[in-house]
């Protein structure tokens, strides 16, 4: 905001001021203007100053504040009515600067503000004093801050010196008792190490006697056992004796009639309690049943063999399906850009997902419907029908790889169906123990 020539050698404004404004005196001159501003018509308010002729002083100054002190340095008559405003707001000052001695008790940065303004003779004089007395206060008031956050990092200095010295001493207790501590510990240890060492040769020394009986005992079955095969053996010689006296003793043949009957009834009873037991059927297939010929109404083998499902028979799905626990798996886009490409995405999973969800409710397996969403900006705005599990792949994973993912998480043994087109797609899950069958068929189902 160097000041330039702009009037007669007598009035102060051939004077130039070689330096900027003080910070302290640039803000005193543009609250000086916007005082002044509220004064002015907007007529005679500067171009670049009418659109804040409605602003409050306040507002005035925090938002117009460069542009007011350009209009001051460059625009001479603007600069003049602001003069005037300030001669009539502060006549005592501008009297006193008009004399050429300002009041000594008068603020420096408002006799250096009011001098910068009117451009008394001197002025430049007054301004830069005002500037070298603000430094000097700010270097005071700086170095007065300087000592004190001294003094206060001193202070801190000196408690963390004491604290120090307390948290050392307190150590030092604490570590005299832990060593107590440990050399307490250790003898513990020491003591229990002789303890373990005795119960040791102990359990040694009862091992041994241990082993010592069990041999013995071992001997004394031995020995009882073979006692015993030999009583047994008398036994078996008794009772053939035994019997032997009693076939002798028999008489007549209604005996020997009488035993066998008893033996006949027996085995019935046992063979009816056996078919009870087993729940066994009537017979009810003849010997003659079981030759392989064509009987009159029936279907011949090559009948038979015309009824087999083709291979894009929705009953085979039908039947994989009944399977217990069984999960469908479906490649989303493969299957809606099979059947109804011309529609958009967003429709074609809406019809899919419909007609799943009709399939899952018919069928109670479980069925899960794969995207991908390697292309999505945006998070999908989805609810899932009821019994259908939408998956969206993740950016960088395709929605292949993910039905492969969710083919391994499977348990072996699980029946598992992956309804896709795509041959790699098949052919990985079939490798994986799923069975992979082709959109067509699941689209005829659906349909």
């Amino acid at each position: 905001m160097a000041e330039t020539a702009g009037g007669g050698p007598d009035d102060g404004t051939a004077e130039v001021l070689d330096r900027p404004l003080a910070d302290g005196v640039r803000r005193r001159v543009v609250q000086i203007v916007s005082d002044g501003f509220g004064g002015l018509t907007v007529v005679e308010l500067p171009a670049q100053l009418r659109q804040y002729a409605r602003f409050t002083p306040s507002r005035r100054a925090k938002f117009a504040g460069n542009a007011m002190a350009a209009a001051l340095e460059t625009d001479p008559l603007f600069r003049q009515r602001i003069g005037e405003k300030l001669r009539e707001a502060q006549p005592e000052l501008a009297g006193a600067l008009d004399s050429g001695s300002p009041p000594p008790a008068a603020d420096p940065l408002d006799v250096a503000a009011a001098a910068y303004v009117l451009r008394p003779t001197g002025w430049v004089k007054l301004v830069t004093a005002a500037g070298e007395e603000a430094q000097r206060a700010d270097a005071e008031r700086a170095d007065e801050e300087s000592r004190a956050e001294l003094e206060r990092l001193r202070e801190e200095l000196e408690r963390a010196r004491e604290q120090t010295r307390l948290d050392t001493e307190r150590l030092r207790t604490d570590l005299d008792a832990a060593r107590k501590e440990a050399d307490s510990a250790h003898r513990k240890l020491r003591a229990a190490l002789s303890d373990v060492k005795r119960g040791e040769a102990a359990l040694r020394k009862a091992q041994g006697e241990m082993d010592s009986a069990r041999a013995e005992a071992q001997a004394q079955v031995s020995a009882a056992e073979s006692e015993s095969r030999r009583l047994k053996a008398r036994l078996g010689e008794a009772e053939s004796a035994l019997e032997a006296t009693r076939r002798a003793a028999r008489e007549g043949r209604s005996v020997e009639d009488m035993r066998v009957r008893l033996l006949l009834d027996t085995l019935l009873d046992a063979t009816q309690g056996l078919r009870r037991e087993l729940a066994l059927p009537p017979v009810s297939v003849r010997p003659a049943e079981t030759v392989d010929a064509v009987e009159p109404g029936r279907m011949t083998p090559k009948d038979i063999a015309a009824r087999a499902l083709s291979e894009n028979d929705p009953a085979i799905l039908d039947q994989l399906l009944d399977l217990p626990q069984a999960h469908l798996l479906v490649d989303g886009y493969n299957v809606t850009k099979t059947g109804y490409p011309q529609m958009p995405l967003e429709k074609q999973r809406l019809r899919l997902l419909g007609q799943l969800s009709q399939l899952a409710a018919q069928t109670g397996a479980e069925v899960t419907c794969v995207f991908d969403g390697a292309e999505l900006v945006a998070p999908v705005l989805l609810a899932p029908p009821r019994g259908v599990r939408v998956l969206f792949s993740k950016p960088g994973v395709t929605a292949d790889e993910l039905i492969r993912q969710l083919v391994r998480a499977e348990p072996p043994g699980r029946p598992v169906i992956v309804a896709s087109t795509d041959r790699e797609v098949a052919d990985g899950v079939a490798k994986a123990g799923a069975r992979p069958i082709a959109s067509a068929m699941l689209l005829k189902r659906l349909s």
